[in-house]
């Protein structure tokens, strides 16, 4: 029997995360341990219907923000200046992914969850850089914006935590990529925000 590679798992605990782009033995530190973690948490939903189902349906909709765009759209019907936000919200969605995806990703080279299982369901696998999401950054920038002086403030936040939860249960992002884009999409729309203030509507 040969001795286990860099590819392999870093043990036959069921670890998910490994950093099999360094040679054993791995020092695994405190990033590394609260990705574990927070990964063995989400195990407990894993397998389980109607969880898989409903976290890839949300994780798949928001590939390229088109569910909040769509969301912020649907929205806009309602009158002129609904549709001025739909385009504020698409114009800003827009820029933070050139911003995330453009930018911060090319300065970090993390690589992705090394999954060891078949997905339930099938998913798109991006092929960016894993730090920090874009999912949860955007989903942060569409709450700010889409929750601005709306009643309907909690729907759109629980919404937004749940597309971010969703890349780690779909093994798409480590724990610490979600809450390094959320940070990332709650100072975005944040300097958005400020950047191009919500219209006051007409009365």
């Amino acid at each position: 029997m040969t001795e286990p590679g860099p590819h392999d798992l870093d043990d036959l605990d069921g670890e998910h995360h490994v950093l099999h782009h360094l040679e054993p033995p791995h020092e695994v530190g405190p990033v590394h341990r609260f990705d574990d973690a927070v990964d063995r948490l989400f195990d407990q939903l894993r397998g389980h219907e109607p969880s898989d189902r409903i976290l890839y349906a949300l994780s798949e909709l928001a590939d390229f923000s088109l569910g909040w765009i769509l969301l912020a759209w649907v929205r806009g019907l309602r009158s002129d200046d609904d549709a001025y936000e739909a385009v504020r919200v698409t114009a800003c969605l827009a820029a933070e992914s050139v911003v995330v995806n453009g930018v911060v990703k090319s300065l970090f080279r993390r690589e992705r969850p090394v999954v060891q299982v078949e997905r339930p369901h099938r998913l798109r696998v991006p092929k960016t850089t894993s730090f920090p999401s874009g999912h949860a950054s955007a989903a942060m920038v569409a709450a700010l914006l889409l929750a601005e002086d709306s009643r309907a403030w909690p729907l759109y936040w629980g919404l937004a935590v749940t597309v971010a939860a969703s890349r780690i249960h779909v093994q798409i992002h480590h724990a610490s990529d979600v809450a390094g884009g959320a940070v990332t999409g709650l100072v975005l729309g944040t300097v958005a925000r400020k950047v191009w203030p919500k219209r006051a509507r007409r009365v």
